[in-house]
C-alpha cells in the first residue's frame, strides 16, 4: 500500500512509503509500521493515527509510480516489499511470492 503522512507537511511532502500493511476486519482500521490508522474522511487525509492524532492518506500504489498527486517527492519503499513492487511496476501482480512471505 501507498502510505503518506500528511500532517506538518506542505500538499504531498511529508514521508511516504510503499508498505506492507494490515487491514482489520472490518477494513476500517490499517496497522502499519506499529501504528493504528483508524479510516475518517477528509479533504487531503482518509486515515488518522488513533494515539498521535496525525492524518495520512492510505492507498493501493500506482503502477506508474505517481502516487503523489502535486509533488515528485521521492517515496521509501520498504525493503520486504521492494521485488514484489519492482514486478508490479514492470506488469505483473502485487502479490507476494512464498519466498517473500513474512515469518509467523
Amino acid at each position: 500500500m501507498y502510505v503518506e503522512l500528511k500532517t506538518g507537511h506542505d500538499i504531498d511532502r511529508g514521508p511516504a512509503w510503499i508498505s506492507r500493511v494490515q487491514f482489520s476486519k472490518s477494513g476500517r482500521t490499517v496497522y502499519f509500521h506499529g501504528r493504528t490508522l483508524r479510516h475518517f474522511r477528509s479533504f487531503d487525509a482518509n486515515h488518522y493515527d488513533v494515539e498521535t492524532r496525525e492524518k495520512f492518506w492510505v492507498s493501493g500504489p500506482h503502477r506508474d509510480g505517481r502516487d503523489r498527486r502535486y509533488s515528485n517527492v521521492p517515496v521509501e519503499v520498504d525493503p520486504d516489499v521492494a521485488a514484489a513492487y519492482a514486478r508490479f511496476r514492470q506488469g505483473g501482480s502485487l502479490e507476494l511470492t512464498p519466498s517473500e512471505e513474512p515469518a509467523e
